[in-house]
Order: C-alpha cells, then structure tokens, then sequence
C-alpha cells in the first residue's frame, strides 16, 4: 500500500446499516515498525507481497541485536527489535523458526504456534489464595512475563502460546 510494505495484525469487517461495508484493519510497517488503524471500503483491492520463508536458527543477542543462522546456507543474519516486534519475548538460543524475506531483506520472524520457556523468577504460591483466581505473575527467561498457576515454581520449563502470551502447561 502506497509503496510500503504492511503486515495485517487485525481485520474486522463492519456492515453499517444504509451504508457500504467497509474493513478495518490494524496495520505494522514491516520496515519502521510503527503500529496503526485505517478503515477501507470493503471492495478495496491490495497488491500482494510474496514473502520468502527460509528456516533459521536462533543464536543469540547482543544488546539490541539479534543473531540468526540460515539452516541450508550457514548464512547469518541480524535483525533488530523493531523489525522482530513482539518475538523477542519468545526467542531462546537454538530455537528453530522461519525468517520471513521480502526480495531478499529480512522483513521478520514466524514463531511457532506455541514454545518452552523457562521461569526465572516467580513468587510463591499461597494455598487458598483466590484473589487472583489462581494464579500469580511469572517472569520468564526472556523477560516475558505470564500470568501461570500457583503450583509454577522458579526454574520450571513452561510451554506459553506465542499467539496470546498465555500460560498453556508444564514441558515435561
């Protein structure tokens, strides 16, 4: 759209009554990183972007950089926060996953559906404690914090959605 690349990170179709349909979506520039809403008629036509979906291998971070190895070329690549959004909270050394290239530049990561992290930090559980309806806040090795069951304890290898941030279950 206008020249730019946008990823579509929510799409809600609305019917007003007399009028015309029209789609609102919630838009990210895959390049600047910034985050907005517009609202189109619902008959508006986009050119598609053809993203390439290479398998990479997660190595590690340094500061604001982050480290991935291709799979098949041993090629690395280091992309920053504002083209990884919201998947520097689930990245672990060794992780599989795809990069995402548009003509040939990095434009982002797909995360799996769900991954294992582990708990750095969490308080303990009270028994009968039920204002918080039984569960308690959990930082993870990543800094990502999730909202887990009173039984977690800290140093416990937890399974956590990448899609919602949610607690799903203990990894064996």
């Amino acid at each position: 759209m206008d020249g730019q690349l946008y990823r579509i990170l929510e799409y809600n179709h609305i019917k007003i009554a007399r009028g015309s349909a029209q789609v609102r979506l919630k838009l990210r520039d895959v390049r600047a990183g910034h985050t907005f809403e517009r609202t189109f008629p619902a008959s508006e036509k986009f050119k598609k972007a053809y993203l390439e979906h290479r398998k990479v291998q997660y190595l590690y971070n340094d500061g604001d950089l982050y480290h991935f190895m291709d799979n098949e070329n041993f090629e690395q690549s280091v992309l920053g926060p504002d083209i990884l959004g919201d998947a520097v909270s689930y990245l672990s050394e060794g992780m599989n996953l795809e990069m995402l290239t548009y003509k040939d530049e990095p434009v982002g990561v797909e995360l799996p559906a769900a991954v294992e992290l582990a708990v750095a930090e969490t308080g303990p559980g009270f028994k009968g404690d039920t204002a918080t309806a039984g569960t308690k806040p959990a930082t993870m090795e990543t800094g990502l914090v999730v909202q887990v069951p009173m039984f977690i304890n800290t140093g416990d290898i937890l399974k956590v959605d990448t899609r919602s941030g949610a607690y799903l279950e203990r990894a064996g």
